[in-house]
């Protein structure tokens, strides 16, 4: 199969797209490099820069490559710049997701995997959150992925454009020769092995008067290599139909454990100072990955924290710059 990847030269895009090639799938990569990195695109796979707002450009991708299906991670991601600046969320994410719809339907593309977010569900009453939990986005980057999953709802309808929409909170660890690189980094594990790496002073605890076992944020942190896996067998699965699945590493980490496990892991003593608390932090949100596991025998292979952290350290201590900039 040949599958284009937008946003192919990010964080979990490069992963999958590793994982793709690993897997003897043919790949073509569509990236503007905004948050991307060309070094971290596999040599395997076909490179093209260009942005999702100049269709033309897509059309030009989806002529010469002719792929057999698409997954979608290029976006603007970051909750807190969603609510700075909604209108490159609710404007440009959205313009530029339908400009690659609307080319795959034109050039007879029936595969279309989106990479959605649990940020869809800002206040579940269900924990651990599944598919059926009730649509209520927690921010403007949320907002932008739920009304693409709509976009996807009427396409199929009208022209048989199958999709998958994955749904998943925090991607971490990395591969052997690829991992996390963001400009600014806002995800705590890269922030707490920045401290260990002599990046950061310490690292900042958001609150620690949370309704949980140590005071701390729980939140569910699942390894990009399981996330990749999951994009590759909903990808697989469109002959059967059109889904949408939440993923989830089974069970959540305070913040106080990732930092106490990654001073084990790296052997640094990673100090730590409690702030206030964020607004709109909740306790615990954990996704559920019962439907996916059923229907596609998906699960982790890597659930446990101590082997996510691991994997991380070891790219960032061979990489502490990350990729060529």
């Amino acid at each position: 199969m040949k599958v284009l990847v937008t946003g192919g030269a990010g964080y979990i895009g490069s992963i999958t797209v590793e994982q793709l090639i690993q897997a003897g799938e043919s790949v073509v990569v569509f990236d503007n490099l905004y948050q991307g990195h060309r070094d971290a695109v596999h040599p395997e796979a076909v490179f093209v820069q260009g942005d999702l707002a100049d269709k033309a450009a897509i059309d030009a991708v989806m002529a010469e490559h002719k792929p057999d299906g698409i997954m979608h991670f290029a976006s603007y991601t970051l909750v807190g710049e969603s609510v700075e600046k909604p209108f490159l969320y609710l404007r440009d994410n959205i313009v530029n997701g339908l400009n690659l719809m609307q080319s795959a339907v034109e050039h007879g593309v029936r595969r279309f995997i989106l990479s959605s977010t649990a940020n869809l569900f800002d206040d579940p009453e269900r924990m651990p959150i599944d598919e059926n939990e009730r649509i209520v986005p927690g921010s403007p980057y949320g907002e932008s992925k739920n009304i693409l999953e709509r976009y996807l709802y009427w396409l199929d309808k009208i022209y048989d454009l199958r999709f998958a929409c994955l749904r998943y909170f925090n991607a971490c660890g990395a591969s052997e020769t690829r991992g996390e690189d963001h400009a600014p980094e806002t995800h705590l594990i890269p922030l707490v092995l920045e401290v260990a790496l002599g990046k950061r002073d310490k690292i900042m605890i958001f609150g620690d008067d949370y309704n949980t076992p140590d005071g701390t944020c729980v939140r569910d942190y699942i390894h990009v290599i399981d996330l990749a896996q999951a994009h590759i067998l909903a990808l697989k699965s469109l002959d059967q139909g059109s889904r949408k699945y939440n993923l989830g590493n089974g069970r959540g980490y305070s913040v106080k454990e990732v930092i106490e496990t990654a001073r084990q892991v790296t052997g640094h003593p990673i100090p730590a100072e409690i702030g206030a608390r964020r607004a709109g932090d909740p306790d615990i949100l954990i996704a559920s990955s019962e439907t996916i596991n059923h229907d596609l025998g998906w699960k982790p292979r890597y659930p446990e924290l101590r082997a996510i952290i691991e994997s991380a350290w070891n790219w960032h201590n061979a990489n502490p710059d990350g990729y060529q900039k």
